[in-house]
C-alpha cells in the first residue's frame, strides 16, 4: 500500500452556525490540503464522527470521492466497540474508490489483547478492503500492545497501524519486528519525524488540515535523510500543537481553519466551539507561521 505512505491528513467536518454540514467549506478544505498530503482520511476522529448520523457519514464520503481534486487516495473510518455491528457497518458501506478503512481499537468496554485480536481478527475476515488498525489509549482506556499489533500484522488484510500510544519504546518494537510491507504510522502530529526515523511510514495527521506543505517538507526531507531539516519544520508546530487539544479535537483546527478563511469555527454539542482566551491563544501563535486569510 505505498499509496498510503506520507501524510494522511484526518479531514475536520466544516459545519454552518446551524450545526449542518458546510460542503462548501469542505470543497475549500479538500482543495487546501491537496497542496502537501498524500492522501484523505474521512470520518476519523477530527471529522467529529461520534455526532454524525450514517447518512450523513456517506454524504460526506460520497463529497469528498467527487471532489478529490489530485484524486488521492481514500480511507475512511468504520470502528467501535461492538464486533458485529463494526463488521455490518463495513458490509453495508460505499466503499467503491474507498482505498482502506482506518478501525479504532475498541473502547470503553476495555477488552483484553486476546479479545481485541480477535475483534480486529473478525472485522479483517468481513472487509473487502483492507485495514489500518487505529491504536488510541488516550480514548479507548486501553492500549493495542506491540506483540498483539505484530499478532495482528500477519493477518494479510491487515496493513498497518495508526500509534497514537505516545510510547515510543511501543513504537520501536512494532518497527523493529514488523512485516516489511506493514505500515507503521504515526497518529501525533509532532512525532512525525520521528517515526519517519525509525522506519515507519508517515503520519495521519491533525494539523495537516492547517499546515499540509509543512508535512510535506518533514516527509521530503525524511526520505533524503536528512532528519535536521526535517526537525526544523517539525519544530513550527511546536507551540500550536498544544492549544489545539485543550478544548478537545477539532475545536483548535477550526479556529486556524477560520483564520485562513477556510470554514467557520462551528462544532457538534458535546463539543463547544474555542473559548475566547484559548481563540486568542491559538491566533496568536498564528503569527510566526505567516498565515493569511483567504
Amino acid at each position: 500500500m505505498k499509496r498510503l505512505h506520507g501524510t494522511g491528513v484526518a479531514l475536520v467536518t466544516p459545519f454552518t452556525k446551524s450545526k449542518e454540514i458546510d460542503f462548501k467549506g469542505l470543497e475549500k478544505l479538500l482543495i487546501h490540503t491537496a497542496k502537501g498530503v498524500d492522501y484523505y482520511v474521512v470520518m476519523g476522529t477530527t471529522g467529529e464522527s461520534a455526532t454524525l448520523s450514517h447518512a450523513e457519514k456517506v454524504e460526506v464520503l460520497d463529497f469528498v470521492k467527487k471532489h478529490n481534486p489530485k484524486k488521492l487516495p481514500i480511507v475512511y473510518g468504520i470502528g467501535g466497540n461492538n464486533t458485529s455491528h463494526v463488521v455490518q457497518s463495513i458490509l453495508e458501506a460505499p466503499l467503491k474508490g474507498v482505498d482502506a478503512i482506518l478501525s479504532v481499537s475498541p473502547y470503553y468496554n476495555k477488552p483484553s489483547q486476546e479479545g481485541i485480536y480477535q475483534h480486529f481478527k473478525a472485522v479483517a475476515a468481513a472487509s473487502p478492503l483492507p485495514i489500518v488498525l487505529y491504536n488510541v489509549p488516550g480514548r479507548t482506556a486501553s492500549n493495542l500492545s506491540a506483540a498483539t499489533t505484530l499478532r495482528l500484522a500477519e493477518i494479510p488484510k491487515i496493513i498497518g497501524v495508526k500509534e497514537a500510544s505516545g510510547n515510543l519504546e511501543q513504537c520501536m518494537n512494532i518497527a523493529s519486528k514488523k512485516p516489511k510491507d506493514f505500515l507503521l504510522i504515526s497518529g501525533d502530529d509532532l512525532l512525525t519525524s520521528s517515526f519517519y526515523a525509525m522506519g515507519g511510514a508517515g503520519v495521519i495527521s491533525v494539523l495537516a488540515n492547517a499546515f499540509p506543505q509543512i508535512f510535506q517538507q518533514i516527509k521530503n526531507h525524511s526520505l533524503n535523510g536528512d532528519f535536521k531539516k526535517s526537525a526544523l519544520e517539525q519544530f513550527k508546530l511546536l507551540d500550536i500543537n498544544g492549544p489545539m487539544y485543550e478544548e478537545g479535537n477539532p475545536v483548535g483546527v477550526k479556529i486556524v481553519l477560520r483564520e485562513m478563511g477556510i470554514c467557520e469555527e462551528y462544532t457538534r454539542l458535546p463539543l463547544t466551539t474555542a473559548s475566547k482566551p484559548l481563540q486568542k491563544k491559538i491566533v496568536g501563535l498564528l503569527e510566526p507561521l505567516k498565515i493569511k486569510k483567504g
